[in-house]
């Protein structure tokens, strides 16, 4: 299955008059395993425990949590590790993850066996190119990320452009990038409240995502961006899932994070009330 972001928007699958994005890895790790381990080195597993997921919540796309898979892969792999930080020049760590041959093996089965086995649109989910290479930094040396930049970011999205080429013959619905200020981010020194970084400053990526059919969006604490579109996303708040009755926001599309500790119960509920 593939359709863009925009079809998507227009039509959900679902057949809820707006359509719903979720996040809920965290919820799903809780209530589907159970607290268990997530399954990352069998890819089939941490598909079916996707769909599982899935099935008890109905969004109206699949959100592959490729930034989950790769902090990760970074935290299990020394090897990789030691090659990221071979050189000091800003960006070298995250182009050479990206680059890397074996990661980029792994990463491409998985996204395959996503698109074979979803019901709904993929969607994958990554750092912003600002994210990620302020997550990436500390492996050059560096003690903060203060001193990066616009221009900096702008070379990190060439990079991700470039790794997105091993993706262009899947049916993949969009590229979602994940620029919110995190307590991970902090705690590493990301110099993460300095100036935003624009999705306008991504156009290598949006050139790329373009090229293969794909929709660009961006999320962040405050609002989500669908590149070269009038669409407004509205962000579902987290008291949305605990509070019976609150309101679901107006947007013409609703993205949202289920917490960890969300009662199933309510959280199903809720996801009914979305018509």
């Amino acid at each position: 299955m593939t359709t863009d972001l925009n079809s998507l928007i227009a039509h959900p699958p679902s057949g809820r008059r707006t359509a719903v994005i979720l996040d809920a890895h965290d919820w799903a790790q809780c209530v589907v395993l159970q607290g268990k381990d997530v399954p990352w080195r069998d890819t089939m597993a941490y598909a079916n425990f996707v769909s599982q997921a899935q099935g008890l919540l109905d969004p109206d796309a699949t959100l592959v949590a490729l930034d989950r898979w790769y902090d990760h892969r970074v935290a299990s792999d020394e090897g990789l590790r030691a090659s990221m930080a071979a050189k000091t020049r800003t960006g070298y760590a995250l182009r050479t993850l990206l680059a890397d041959p074996e990661s980029n093996r792994q990463v491409l089965e998985l996204v395959t066996i996503f698109t074979q086995t979803q019901r709904r649109p993929v969607i994958l989910h990554i750092p912003s190119p600002r994210r990620w290479l302020e997550r990436t930094h500390a492996f050059s040396g560096a003690a903060t990320t203060d001193a990066l930049d616009s221009d900096d970011a702008e070379n990190a999205s060439m990079y991700v452009a470039d790794w997105l080429r091993g993706f262009a013959s899947l049916p993949i619905a969009a590229v979602m990038l994940d620029d919110r200020d995190r307590d991970r981010d902090r705690d590493r020194g990301s110099g993460a409240g300095g100036s935003p970084v624009a999705l306008s400053v991504y156009t290598p990526l949006a050139n790329a995502t373009s090229n293969y059919g794909w929709s660009l969006a961006m999320r962040s604490d405050d609002a989500v961006q669908v590149w070269g579109s009038d669409v407004a996303g509205a962000l579902i708040p987290e008291g949305f899932w605990s509070a019976s009755g609150a309101a679901t926001p107006a947007g013409d599309f609703l993205l949202g994070a289920v917490p960890e500790a969300a009662v199933p119960e309510i959280v199903r509920s809720r996801i009914g009330e979305m018509v």
